[in-house]
């Protein structure tokens, strides 16, 4: 579809193309991401997915409003069931998945980034959960996950003021990992991309699925995981050559790309 440009390869982009509704998430591309991340899923040769909105103006600055305006009730609740399964996707990937926010990351476009494992973010980004002002509240996720990222105290404000705040910001407050020239912002996306392409792919699949443990468990029950996850690490081909690899000081040859 028009309003998506996927290109696949060891390190994939997705770009949300609706430049001139700053690509807001409407029913139709929200389907179309769910069906784009299917294939992703299933494909083997696919080892870093990276997120990003086309034009300079916004990653994705929420859901579409004029769509919402019309929706009755249990619409509504589809549309933001709809906005949870694929939320729920992007974090299910067993591979790596990077936000590359280079506008406007505002209401479902910040919920789409917060679904992600890593966000790098252009000077230019702007942040915020405005859903307050529309007479609505977050309904992909961003109630949940916001107070993860960035505490309770700053979340609660965000959200019930509708607030935005800017790059610089986020990266102190730990939302984003980097924050980068706005011309830097995939080079630099990709670069990062690069570096964990060099990893294990199975470490790194295990990795995120320890990672993910930390926000669905209790701490007793994740730090149980931690050591079953670890335990089959141990017993893999990678684990084997890795460390050889370290004790003959040279680069490890993976088996799990």
């Amino acid at each position: 579809m028009e309003d998506l440009i996927f290109e696949t390869g060891e390190i994939a982009t997705l770009t949300i193309n609706r430049p001139k509704a700053l690509n807001a998430l409407n029913r139709e591309v929200l389907e179309g991401i769910a069906r784009i991340l299917r294939d992703v899923r299933h494909d083997a040769s696919v080892r870093i997915l990276i997120v990003t909105g086309a034009g300079d103006r916004a990653f994705v600055a929420g859901a579409d409003i004029a769509a919402m305006s019309e929706m009755s009730v249990v619409e509504g609740q589809e549309f933001m069931r709809l906005g949870h399964r694929v939320m729920q996707t992007f974090e299910d990937l067993p591979i790596p998945v990077i936000a590359a926010v280079n506008g406007f990351a505002l209401g479902g476009g910040l919920e789409l980034a917060l679904a992600c494992d890593l966000i790098l973010a252009s000077e230019k980004a702007r942040f915020g959960q405005p859903e307050i002002n529309l007479g609505i509240i977050p309904g992909f996720g961003g109630t949940q996950r916001l107070p993860h990222r960035i505490g309770q105290v700053r979340a609660r404000e965000l959200i019930m003021t509708g607030e935005m705040f800017d790059a610089r910001t986020a990266l102190e407050w730990g939302l984003v990992n980097h924050v980068v020239a706005a011309e830097a912002l995939i080079p630099e996306t990709r670069k990062l991309a690069e570096k964990i392409a060099g990893k294990s792919g199975f470490a790194l699949r295990q990795a995120k699925a320890a990672l993910r443990a930390s926000f669905t468990m209790e701490e007793d029950a994740g730090l149980r995981f931690e050591q079953s996850t670890v335990a089959v690490v141990f017993g893999s081909a990678d684990k084997t050559e890795g460390m050889k690899a370290f004790i003959e000081k040279r680069q490890p040859k993976w088996q799990h790309r």
